[in-house]
């Protein structure tokens, strides 16, 4: 029993923002029914490679903890299925274009009254008002849009994105605690409500000290690569044998950072001696520690700045993530039957809960695997799903 057993989300988006929140609160225990299209699903599910047995690793991701059940919109029958789907669910959840839903009578208007606790939470890439509420938003396009893209890679080079689409999964965050906070307000009043969140407000809500660079300072952030703006040392270096990153974001750290490198004299400095002076004259530091670096693999330096205190990590390949032995202790990676791929591994919930866990319960569904289960339950009046 997960914190939100007994809560039924009606689940229409696809692709990834909508999909990672709802699998989110599959996770906590509700009961996601994913509507796909008929012969198609979900975009992700044609995402690849890689493919395992046909199924995509993209789509498996995110979709754990679900039912999918293939019904047409366009089709009346299939529309009224919809209809009595929607009457007996706590959420909705949706990422169409502007406009779509209440073509189809499934708009939040059209259900506000008859169904006064419907939590209805709409996911766009732009807003569902103003200029751009009509365009088309991917991850991609918004970080562009929207300023993350211009502040990532390196200095004078091409454009670069995220390795994973981030404002996507930040957007889904962002739509995971609206809803949990709309439910518990309807526990409070009983009363449902709108909520709306975009790929566009979740990126600026997420660009912290950079839009304020701008905003209070205006200052105009470029990529720095690794580099922070506002803190020196805060990047990777290169050793011997590849890239270790150092973080030493306060005076202390530099101290320990200048005497595992075995230059004390370092942080008497009057150039080096704050923050404030490490970051003024960074084309002066940064290259004597890289010097230092060099003389040593990552593997030597790793240990020593960690004993010391200092942040350090080197930079992992996805092999090597999944091998190193805080990620192994975690035991985050869970192992689940899939009827197609076999036996897949997932990555687990995030968060640890001394109470009500979240668990990795359900793989990820085949496309319209639930469907006939759905109606068949559908059709017993008092029978719940």
């Amino acid at each position: 029993m997960g914190i939100l057993s007994g809560i039924r989300v009606l689940d229409f988006t696809r692709v990834v923002a909508g999909p990672y929140c709802t699998m989110l609160l599959g996770d906590l225990g509700a009961e996601i029914i994913k509507v796909e299209q008929p012969g198609q699903g979900d975009d992700t599910r044609s995402w690849g490679p890689p493919f395992v047995e046909g199924e995509s690793t993209y789509f498996l991701a995110i979709n754990r903890n679900k039912k999918s059940v293939c019904l047409d919109l366009r089709d009346a029958q299939d529309l009224h299925t919809v209809q009595q789907l929607l009457e007996q669910s706590d959420v909705v959840i949706e990422n169409f274009r502007t406009g779509i839903m209440e073509r189809f009578g499934l708009g939040y208007e059209d259900w506000r009254e008859r169904h006064p606790g419907l939590i209805y939470c709409s996911i766009s890439g732009y807003g569902r008002t103003g200029p751009y509420k009509d365009h088309a938003g991917y991850d991609v396009i918004v970080a562009a849009m929207g300023g993350l893209m211009g502040i990532t890679g390196t200095p004078d080079g091409a454009p670069v994105k995220t390795g994973v689409a981030l404002i996507d999964v930040i957007t889904g965050l962002n739509a995971f605690s609206a809803i949990q906070a709309a439910l518990y307000h309807r526990e409070r009043t009983g009363q449902g409500q709108r909520l709306d969140v975009s790929l566009l407000s979740a990126e600026l809500a997420a660009l912290i000290n950079a839009a304020s660079a701008y905003l209070i300072a205006g200052e105009v952030p470029e990529p720095q690569g690794s580099a922070h703006g506002s803190i020196v040392p805060y990047q990777a270096f290169q050793a011997s044998d590849g890239y270790i990153v150092i973080g030493a974001a306060n005076d202390r750290l530099f101290q320990r950072l200048s005497q595992v490198l075995h230059h004390p004299e370092w942080a008497t400095d009057a150039r080096f001696l704050t923050n404030a002076a490490r970051v003024q004259h960074r084309d002066v530091l940064l290259p004597l520690i890289e010097a230092v670096l060099r003389t040593a693999t990552v593997a030597d330096w790793e240990p020593l700045l960690a004993a010391a205190g200092v942040a350090v990590a080197p930079v992992n390949r996805m092999d090597q993530v999944f091998q190193n032995p805080q990620v192994v202790h975690t035991q985050q990676v869970v192992t689940m039957p899939h009827p197609t791929a076999g036996a897949i591994q997932l990555i687990g919930p995030a968060v640890t809960y001394s109470l009500t866990p979240a668990r990795a319960m359900t793989p990820p569904p085949r496309l319209g695997e639930h469907t006939a289960e759905i109606k068949r339950l559908l059709q017993t009046e008092d029978e719940p799903l």
